[in-house]
């Protein structure tokens, strides 16, 4: 089973995630933050990736540092998760229209982190989140995933839209980047025989 548990504890937080990569989309999400967890399950239940989390922070200051440490955690137990990353797609995309709304996502498994966003919202907050803080959420996780990471709204004026779109289209991306290629066997994805480092 591909799957991993990784704790993190700082003066700010405490996350506890575990991840299940060839799971089908169940998750239990607590942290503490409404709209993140709504966006945690829409991440679990589109790329059938099981997520558990139960994230404990500094709310009393702002949601920052709780968000930006889920996405560590997140990263870090998909990283885990993957191992070696033999025998994956490696590649994954997605085009999600949600009514007025299309965003495009596109990323490479390649542990070179790199983030791409081009989103722009209306509103300073969604819930009791800053929406500035997705593109941290995004940034932090790829980091820690090893993913170089493409997200861009072409086009929405709904800020919530927008936000789940982009959620949804990492969901969908990963869910073909994750998978096994039975053609593949153990080879790594890459012709360099292993990910990372230079190009």
């Amino acid at each position: 089973m591909r799957q991993a548990t990784i704790e993190r504890k700082t003066t700010e937080t405490r996350i506890r995630v575990t991840v299940a990569l060839d799971g089908k989309g169940h998750y239990q999400v607590d942290s503490g933050i409404g709209f993140l967890d709504h966006m945690l399950e829409q991440l679990s239940r589109h790329s059938l990736i099981d997520l558990s989390l139960k994230a404990e922070g500094d709310l009393h200051i702002d949601a920052h540092h709780t968000t930006e440490d889920s996405a560590i955690a997140i990263g870090q137990a998909l990283a885990q998760a993957l191992g070696e990353r033999t025998g994956i797609c490696r590649y994954g995309d997605a085009l999600i229209p949600m009514d007025e709304t299309l965003t495009r996502v596109a990323l490479d498994l390649s542990n070179r982190p790199y983030l791409v966003w081009k989103v722009a919202f209306s509103a300073d907050r969604l819930g009791s989140m800053d929406t500035e803080l997705f593109r941290e959420w995004f940034q932090a996780f790829a980091q820690a995933a090893g993913i170089t990471l493409h997200v861009e709204t072409l086009y929405g004026t709904n800020n919530h839209h927008i936000v789940e779109s982009c959620f949804k289209g990492l969901a969908r991306a990963l869910r073909q980047a994750i998978t096994v290629d039975p053609r593949k066997g153990d080879a790594v994805p890459s012709t360099k025989g292993t990910l990372g480092g230079s190009l």
